[in-house]
C-alpha cells in the first residue's frame, strides 16, 4: 500500500503531540510472546523501540523466554514440570533458564538494538541486585482448601533497586533486563517477567508500562469480540479476576498492570504484539491499540 505525500504528512503530525508529551518520560515495555519467536514481528518491535528512543522517549526492556526455556531443557532430556501454571524449577533448571535468559535472549535484544544505532545494555537482576528476590510458592486448590507448595527456584520481586536503571538512563542507554533475581544467600530465582516489568515500572514512576501479548487485549467474554474492553479500571480488574473473566495467561499481565499502577506509572497497556509496529501504534496514534488499565 502506498501513501499520498500529504497522507504520510498528516500520520507525521498527528503523532507529533506525542511524541511532545512523551518526550523525556520513562516507559517500559514487557517483550515477549510471538514477537520474540517471529523473526519479521522481532524486527519491527526493535525498530520501534529504537524509533522510541530517537523521538526523546527513555525506553526499559523486560523480556521473557518460556518457550525458550522448555525447549532446551527438551534437548537435555528434561521435562517440563507444572503446578498452578508455574514450572517446577530446581537447581538444574533455574541454570538453564538463567543461562537462555540472560546469555542467549538477553543478549541478542542487546545486539539487535545496538546495530539500529542505539546503546543497549544487558542486565539480570543480580546485576547491581537490580532484583532482589524470595522464594515464590504455588498455591494449589485441594478440597475447598487452598496448600502452598514449594516448586523450588521460583521468586517473587521483594525489592527492585532502581539505581543502575537511573544511571544507564541518565547515560542515554537502553536497560535490557532478564528476569532472574537473586535471593538472600546470592541464589538464583526464575521470576514471572510480567510481575517483573511490573514492579521496575512502579519503582520508576514509568509514564507507560506496554505488556505485549498474543491477544488483541482483555474481553468480557473471550468468545465474543463485540465485548473487547479498551480501558479498564484497576477496580474493574480485580472484579473480572474474582469472577474469573479474566483468567490463565491473562492475570499475570493485568497482575503486573496493577502493581506498576500502584507504584506510580501513570498509565498501563496489554497490546497484541502480533500486530504490526504495535508498540508505536500504541504510543503515538489517538486510537491506540489494546486495553488500557487505568487508576
Amino acid at each position: 500500500m502506498s501513501f499520498m505525500p500529504e497522507q504520510k504528512a498528516a500520520v507525521l503530525i498527528e503523532a507529533l503531540p506525542y511524541m511532545q508529551s512523551f518526550y523525556g518520560k520513562t516507559v517500559v515495555i514487557k517483550y515477549g510472546g510471538n514477537a520474540m519467536i517471529n523473526d519479521e514481528l522481532k524486527s519491527k518491535v526493535i525498530k520501534d523501540i529504537i524509533l522510541m528512543k530517537y523521538v526523546g522517549m527513555r525506553p526499559v526492556v523486560v523480556h521473557g523466554g518460556g518457550p525458550e526455556i522448555t525447549s532446551f531443557l527438551k534437548q537435555i532430556g528434561k521435562q517440563s514440570e507444572f503446578v498452578s501454571g508455574l514450572r517446577v524449577t530446581d537447581a538444574e533448571t533455574v541454570a538453564v533458564a538463567e543461562m537462555v535468559l540472560v546469555g542467549k535472549i538477553n543478549s541478542e535484544i542487546v545486539s539487535l538494538l545496538n546495530s539500529g544505532g542505539v546503546k543497549a545494555v544487558g542486565l539480570s537482576g543480580k546485576d547491581a541486585n537490580l532484583i532482589k528476590a524470595e522464594k515464590h510458592f504455588a498455591e494449589v486448590y485441594e478440597n475447598g482448601e487452598v496448600r502452598k507448595v514449594d516448586i523450588g527456584y521460583v521468586g517473587d520481586v521483594k525489592q527492585i533497586n532502581t539505581d543502575i536503571l537511573k544511571t544507564l538512563l541518565e547515560k542515554d542507554y537502553i536497560p535490557v533486563i532478564a528476569p532472574i533475581g537473586v535471593g538472600d544467600n546470592n541464589e538464583s530465582y526464575n521470576i514471572n517477567a510480567d510481575y517483573v516489568a511490573g514492579e521496575i515500572a512502579g519503582a520508576l514512576g514509568a509514564e507507560k508500562l506496554l505488556l505485549l501479548t498474543d491477544v488483541e487485549g482483555i474481553y468480557r467474554d473471550y468468545h465474543d469480540k463485540s465485548t473487547f474492553i479498551s480501558t479498564l479500571t484497576l477496580s474493574e480488574a480485580h472484579e473480572m479476576i474474582l469472577e474469573g473473566t479474566i483468567d490463565g495467561g491473562m492475570i499475570p499481565k493485568v497482575d503486573a498492570c496493577v502493581r506498576a499502577l500502584k507504584g506510580g506509572t501513570n498509565k498501563t497497556h496489554i497490546i497484541d504484539g502480533r500486530q504490526s509496529h504495535s508498540l508505536i501504534l500504541e504510543v503515538f496514534t489517538a486510537e491506540g491499540i489494546g486495553t488500557e488499565v487505568v487508576k
